[in-house]
């Protein structure tokens, strides 16, 4: 059964750059699109960017268009987030997803796994 960690999370400062990486086990990520949501505290859940499983297509939130960039590597079982030009408005708990299937979806309704999340606090 596919699990998800999640890492890179921290403290930055506002205009500071992070990379969040998910390592994939149990299963090889070839099988699944995959995802990026955030939840940021007294707020729900929502979908940060998606890549589908094998055309590499991208879908992000308007709120980080142009500032976050989501990439997978198969053979390292990784999908990535490149973060760059934070705001506090970033600031959360960030989890990456899987759906089997092809598709990219930025729904959280659409995710069959979870990973428990890593934390990113944008600061000064």
């Amino acid at each position: 059964q596919l699990q998800l960690a999640e890492s890179g999370g921290g403290l930055v400062q506002p205009g500071g750059t992070l990379r969040l990486s998910c390592v994939a086990s149990g299963s090889s990520l070839d099988y699944y699109a995959l995802g990026w949501f955030r939840q940021a505290p007294g707020k729900e859940r929502e979908g940060v960017s998606c890549i589908s499983r094998s055309r590499g297509i991208t879908r992000y939130a308007d709120s980080v268009k142009g500032r976050f960039t989501i990439s997978r590597d198969n053979a390292k079982n990784t999908v990535y987030l490149q973060m760059n030009n934070l705001s506090p408005e970033d600031t959360g708990v960030y989890y990456c997803a899987a759906h089997d299937g092809s598709a990219c979806f930025l729904s959280i309704h659409n995710m069959d796994r979870w990973g428990n999340g890593t934390l990113v606090t944008v600061s000064s």
